[in-house]
């Protein structure tokens, strides 16, 4: 019978079906009620003894430790602690952001008396890395049996996607810290603390735009794990074929045409990949430069819709970009990259809550040395006292949820900053919001 490259339909779909059910249950969670479900599901996904998330602090000696938030042991929750990271392969997470051993882990770290305790044998550890790099704690799946390779790669996958939410998790906890104690503060400091707040809101929408790109981003990155992988496996069996005592010429082109189809198969995930992540850094940069360039509004805008792409994807929204005219600006790239950044997930978050999905539709034309944008979706609409106050700081439809009532505040003070205005026209069905802006910024 002919050998295949692999058949990764199986495994694609436990690994959607785990990400799909673990999502479901977490997404209306938040805190330590978030990490509880996360640790309990993931083990029951990837059928391991323990799951632990935990978060990297320092003890009154300075020593740097794992202090877990939450620990998932076989059958129940186990109560939380605290060790020192030195000597553990938790260790290894932290300075190489992942950590994996099959087998054989106690013998590998022969001072962790924790593996020991928990009879551990293999070891899976995935770093959560925030939004400026810093590691803020640690996701670990141990078991006391061997980890196989095909768990391995659904493991992998599991873990790298959840690590990114819970970093972004315990941001918004950081965040929320620093709330409450910012309006603690006096009357007098307020507008320094709302411009703290807009500058944390900016880092909060990036973080969330980290999320949707890790998920983008580990599609072709696992397929081409496994590719490489298998090409191993037919470079074997390729050398033990010549040096037997026949070979046909049919068996070597046989592995011939597998391994070329690996190769492909690697260079065109890794390609895409490559394509995401250059889409990424380039909004990052934007969203950090100082400075003013030059650009084609129309691609700039398109670009940062390509960015949003698993967002959109999620909440089942197109976009339709309509070019009257051609334009080019002298512009801050990172304002106007934040700006429709913040359009985009208002509209995602507040438009289409029953799931349906909708359509997102950007007018680019130019009048009188005024460049005019209008950006509209089809969704539910906002009622006369929402649209009063929708640019007011701290104004929010969806408080309960984590709203911060800052997104659309941002987007009026950017506009204002270009010496642009905004206004909000009465239409029968959705938003729609018209921007003028000058159209050299110089």
């Amino acid at each position: 019978m002919k050998t295949t490259l692999f058949d990764d339909t199986e495994s694609r779909i436990l690994a959607e079906a785990a990400l799909r059910k673990i999502s479901e249950n977490t997404s209306r969670k938040t805190g330590d009620d978030f990490f509880k479900v996360l640790v309990k599901d993931l083990a029951q996904a990837l059928d391991v003894f323990y799951v632990i998330a935990g978060r990297i602090v320092k003890d009154e000696t300075q020593t740097v430790c794992n202090q877990t938030i939450a620990i998932w042991a076989g059958n129940d929750y186990m109560g939380n602690i605290s060790y020192p990271l030195q000597d553990t392969p938790c260790h290894e997470v932290t300075t190489d952001s992942m950590c994996f051993h099959g087998s054989h882990i106690c013998q590998l770290y022969p001072k962790d008396q924790l593996l020991v305790d928990m009879e551990a044998d293999s070891y899976i550890g995935m770093s959560m890395v925030d939004t400026h790099g810093e590691t803020l704690g640690i996701l670990v799946a141990l078991d006391k049996k061997p980890i196989d390779a095909n768990k391995r790669l659904l493991a992998l996958s599991l873990l790298s996607i959840f690590a990114t939410r819970c970093a972004a998790e315990l941001q918004h906890q950081d965040r929320e810290n620093q709330l409450e104690s910012l309006v603690e503060q006096r009357t007098a400091a307020l507008k320094k603390t709302q411009q703290s707040l807009l500058e944390k809101e900016k880092m909060a929408a990036l973080g969330s735009l980290v999320a949707g790109i890790a998920h983008e981003i580990n599609t072709p990155i696992g397929v081409a794990v496994t590719g490489a992988s298998s090409l191993i496996e037919f470079a074997s069996e390729m050398d033990r074929r010549l040096n037997s005592d026949e070979v046909t010429r049919e068996e070597l082109q046989e592995l011939i045409e597998l391994i070329t189809e690996g190769a492909q198969l690697i260079d065109g995930n890794l390609q895409r990949a490559a394509s995401l992540i250059s889409s990424f850094k380039q909004l990052a940069v934007d969203q950090s430069n100082e400075h003013n360039s030059e650009i084609d509004l129309g691609e700039y805008i398109d670009s940062v819709f390509v960015a949003h792409a698993a967002a959109m994807r999620k909440a089942k929204v197109s976009y339709r970009l309509k070019i009257l005219d051609s334009v080019t600006m002298h512009i801050h790239v990172g304002k106007l990259a934040q700006l429709f950044s913040n359009l985009i997930m208002n509209s995602l978050t507040h438009a289409f809550p029953d799931g349906n999905g909708g359509l997102v539709t950007v007018t680019i034309g130019l009048k009188n040395q005024q460049v005019n944008i209008t950006f509209a979706d089809d969704g539910i609409g906002i009622t006369p006292e929402v649209k009063t106050h929708i640019f007011d700081p701290f104004f929010t439809t969806n408080r309960g949820t984590g709203g911060s009532g800052l997104g659309m505040h941002i987007v009026y003070n950017i506009v204002s900053n270009f010496n642009g205005e905004i206004t909000i026209p009465d239409t029968e069905t959705g938003l729609t919001l018209k921007i003028t802006l000058p159209l050299d910024k110089g």
